[in-house]
């Protein structure tokens, strides 16, 4: 367990107690042996993972063996089993007994398999949920599990980000994290990376260390992980209050009370057998056995760990499909969802913005290629042009590059030779358009350091940086403007044009001189970024200044004073190929798509029109015509509208708000911090895996492995699938329970009058106790299983959102019971009938026990799909079905036809002739279930009309 030192420090799992926060940054560095430049590397995080283990606290007290076991016997079914069997072997009934404990202990293998398998899934996907941290290894900045960080890792921090372990800082700029989790101060901690603090600073004070678990809320910044794991101040906090949290859906529930009902009413109608079996004069310990048993036959005591693995399972389907469930309950609510408010970028689009249009001074030059590959040209009126031609040109691209936190780094892949952005897409498309322009970051950055900056935030909606200009510049390298050598730094500013132009007194021409900013200047920039966002473009606009004192970063109002506009930069982010089909199945699926976004409305006007989300009529709006909006007002226009655009995280939040008041189910997608709380107020709140911060991902209901729309729509067809595969299976071990209950109910209560023979046979059930276990343990649970697996109806995605508040037993599935109740009692009975005209009674229960095993069998197929029906889903296209079908009838058939098992369950050998009497018999209720889908699809489709 960790340690704690006299100055109140916590220690790593090493040797050594240290102070971190009373040490300078380069002793850190110097005892962790880490360095800045390139990290640790590989093969000794490798060795200090083996020493200090891997960074991630331990889990409360998983569940052992034996508690599974305590778990599935401490039923008071189970219990009463196990009591029938003692008093069985007690008076002399051994094979019974003996039969009764094999069927419990079965059943208990059974549970306590299928908790364990639900618990490993579930297990594997928190695994995979885990957040993931950019760190220093082999000189290279890598994504990797936070869980595989070690003390002496240098880790990069940016807005949104959680700290990913204790951290003493290295470098902080505009650092401010927030540290309530620990300290309880709901105010953001300002960082500083230089300071030294007293040893016997208490935790808030320690302004130059990040904390485990803390949230990054402004600027950047590194550090390197100094505790790990359980030896962070997290992890001392864990350690207190170590607990699990257990999560269980409001589906499992209605399940858990749906079990409980059915319990107490097998109770009192066992109850009701028993007595009447004594009236009857029937044996006592008999009728006993057959109260017990038919309560056990009755209850679908398997149903939830049923449905967890079903629900495990199919989050592991979505996770194939590039969608990670973070809740269970969220299954459920992707069933009946209504809306997707979605972004765009990223999500409707490829993420791989692209620089195609720079225009400065009334002119506009094309740049080809497209994603990061920093290959293309430069185009003016269709025709290739030495870019040196255009030096205004030049600095745009400059200051977009030097005004820049992304990185364009080449990688193999495959062994082939590719290209990618850490950082933001839209930062990274000015790198390679820069590129291509024959400049690399890394030598601009070198020419002209950054000292200083202001990021980018989405009220300010501009970036501020700061760069010392280094002696001698070369001129290739700086086509910025300068008119001394004392003119020593350079303020580069990117942001929105209209915000940016509106700090500009000035205006770059295309010769690299400049202007006085003038009236007309302001309309033709003005114009020009309209006619680049109605091409769909998203812009961005560039300005800097030469001064030649050092600048107060800080003061970003000082920073931003007499500003050279020096462009517009429009880049592309193509949609994906992917996303206009998948609109096409949430519109069929009774789901409408919202584009929310920050880009102007132009841009996303195009952009929803080419994929076909913005339907006929109706409208696009901005966050300010949201803001001269009521709530009532937004209420009444939201089903109208397709298209927000300009909007800011709060007015997602609003938007939530109006699309529930109007009782839609609201899925939501972001990424960044403030989506957060639009993202917790939706009903399903979606991040995007790749560009989503931590804040957003641990917010959120689902994640985005691949931050695409279409993995939305899929993870809504999988969720209405296992929603489905769950009512089947209900719906199939209630109408089997039902009908097992009336078989056994009926002739007990009334078999004077309707089986006299049987009276005179002794005979008091169709049914004997131990024919009554053997259903539920085997004819039951088999193919209920397999239902959990069914792919889903060819048409899950073409009917209208499921209602949050419908039962699971709605009025259509309370039809099919009744339906196959009645059926399976009428044809069992009948069965019974027919035996009892045999001289020996063991037919007419051997007759009515086969019967019914493959009635119920047979009837499972019928049960793949509530409406559509078998032949045209395919009989045998579930081989899981297939399978347990198999299974269950060659068992059964081994208790027809095995001398020794005979004796154990009572069964005579059936030849031909009792063949076909009961083939017929047992294919009535499939036949029953056709039927009524035949009927409820023709009623269907007449009320459609």
């Amino acid at each position: 367990m960790p340690a704690k030192n006299n100055a109140g420090s916590t220690s790593t799992a090493s040797d050594i107690d240290v102070t971190w926060h009373a040490l300078s940054r380069e002793e850190v560095l110097k005892k962790l042996n880490s360095g800045l430049e390139k990290g640790l590397s590989s093969k000794e995080a490798a060795k200090r993972q083996e020493k200090y283990g891997l960074n991630q606290l331990i889990e409360g007290k998983k569940t052992t063996f034996w508690e599974m076991v305590y778990e599935q016997l401490n039923n008071f079914v189970i219990l009463m089993l196990i009591i029938a069997a003692v008093i069985s072997a007690f008076l002399g009934e051994g094979v019974n007994a003996g039969a009764i404990i094999a069927i419990v202990v079965l059943n208990t293998v059974m549970g306590v398999i299928q908790d364990s398998r639900a618990q490993q899934e579930l297990e594997a996907l928190k695994k995979m949920a885990s957040p993931e941290a950019q760190v220093l290894r082999d000189g290279h900045r890598v994504s990797l599990p936070a869980r595989e960080l070690v003390p002496g890792d240098i880790v990069f921090l940016e807005t949104g980000n959680f700290i990913p372990a204790d951290v003493r800082l290295i470098e902080a700029i505009n650092l401010k994290i927030e540290e309530a989790a620990l300290t309880g101060e709901s105010v953001p901690v300002e960082k500083n990376a230089v300071s030294v603090i007293d040893a016997e600073a208490s935790i808030g004070d320690r302004k130059n260390t990040a904390f485990s678990g803390t949230v990054v809320t402004y600027g950047r910044g590194k550090g390197v992980v100094i505790s790990t794991g359980m030896y962070t101040q997290l992890g001392l906090i864990a350690t207190m209050l170590q607990s699990v949290e257990e999560e269980e859906t409001p589906l499992q529930q209605r399940l858990d009370e749906l079990g409980r009902t059915l319990g107490w009413a097998c109770l009192v109608i066992s109850g009701l057998v028993f007595i009447s079996g004594l009236i009857e004069k029937g044996d006592i310990l008999e009728m006993f056995m057959v109260a017990v048993s038919l309560a056990i036959a009755a209850v679908p005591e398997g149903l939830p760990a049923v449905v967890t693995i079903s629900l495990a399972l199919g989050m592991r389907e979505m996770v194939k499909k590039n969608a990670l469930i973070r809740r269970l309950s969220s299954v459920e609510t992707l069933g009946s969802a209504t809306v997707i408010c979605s972004d765009k970028t990223g999500t409707l689009t490829q993420n791989a913005m692209t620089v195609t249009r720079i225009w400065l001074d009334g002119k506009a030059l094309e740049v080809t290629g497209s994603g990061y590959t920093p290959m293309g040209d430069f185009m003016d009126d269709s025709k290739k042009v030495d870019i040196h031609d255009f030096p205004g040109i030049s600095t745009a691209l400059w200051v977009g590059t030097l005004n820049n936190d992304s990185h364009l780094e080449e990688v193999f892949e495959e062994g082939n030779k590719a290209y990618r952005i850490i950082g933001d897409p839209t930062e990274g498309s000015i790198l390679v358009a820069a590129a291509k322009a024959g400049a690399q970051a890394e030598t601009l950055n070198a020419a002209y350091p950054r000292s200083g900056e202001v990021p980018f935030d989405s009220e300010r909606k501009r970036m501020i940086t700061v760069h010392t200009v280094n002696e001698p510049v070369n001129d290739d390298l700086s086509p910025i403007n300068r008119k001394s050598e004392k003119e020593s730094y350079v303020i580069a500013v990117k942001g929105a044009p209209d915000v940016v132009l509106k700090l500009c007194n000035r205006v770059q021409k295309m010769d690299n001189t400049y202007e006085m900013m003038s009236d007309i200047k302001r309309k033709e920039i003005t114009s020009a970024n309209d006619e680049m966002t109605k091409d769909a473009l998203r812009v961005l606009g560039m300005a800097y200044r030469v001064v030649s004192a050092k600048p107060d970063e800080v003061d970003s109002d000082s920073l931003e004073k007499d500003l050279i506009f020096a462009g517009l930069v429009g880049m592309i982010d193509p949609a994906r190929e992917e996303v206009k089909p998948a609109l096409l199945k949430a519109i069929g699926a009774g789901i409408r798509t919202i584009m929310i976004t920050g880009d102007y409305p132009n841009t996303a006007k195009a952009i929803a029109e080419s994929i076909g989300l913005l339907r006929p009529g109706h409208k696009v709006r901005t966050g300010a015509d949201v803001d001269a909006m009521s709530d009532e007002v937004l209420q009444t226009e939201v089903d109208e509208i397709d298209v927000f655009a300009r909007v800011s995280p709060e007015h997602k939040m609003r938007i939530v708000n109006a699309l529930r008041a109007q009782d839609h189910v609201v899925a939501m997608t972001g990424d960044g911090v403030n989506d957060a709380p639009a993202i917790k107020a939706a009903d399903i709140g979606v991040a995007m895996g790749i560009t989503g911060t931590d804040v957003a991902k641990e917010t959120a209901d689902m994640v985005l492995t691949d931050d695409n729309y279409a993995s939305i729509v899929s993870a809504v067809e999988q969720g209405r699938i296992i929603y489905s595969n769950i009512r089947k299976f209900v719906y199939y071990l209630i109408s089997c329970n039902m009908a097992e209950i009336m078989i056994i109910f009926l002739p007990t209560m009334f078999g004077r009058f309707l089986f006299p023979e049987a009276a005179a046979h002794g005979l008091l059930s169709p049914l004997e106790p131990i024919q009554l276990l053997w259903l539920n343990l085997v004819t039951d649970g088999a193919p209920a299983l397999a239902l959990g697996t069914e792919k889903g109806d060819p048409d899950i995605m073409d009917q209208q959102p499921r209602p949050t508040k419908e039962p699971i037993i709605n009025k259509l599935m309370l039809t099919g019971v009744i339906v196959q109740t009645i059926a399976i009692t009428l044809t069992t009975l009948i069965a019974f009938a027919i035996g009892l005209k045999r001289p020996d009674p063991r037919y007419a229960e051997t007759l009515a026990f086969t019967t019914l095993v493959f009635s119920e069998l047979i009837r499972a197929y019928t049960a793949r799909s509530e409406r559509t029906p078998i032949l045209k889903i395919g009989v045998f296209s579930n081989k899981w079905m297939n399978w347990a079908v198999l299974g269950s009838g060659a068992l059964m058939m081994l208790v027809l036809y095995v001398p020794f098992l005979q004796k154990v369950f009572n069964t005579v050998s059936l030849g031909w002739t009792e063949w076909k009497l009961i083939i017929p018999l047992f294919l009535v209720p499939s036949v029953a279930a056709e039927a009524v889908k035949y009927i409820v699809t023709a009623r269907n489709k007449k009320k459609a009309k």
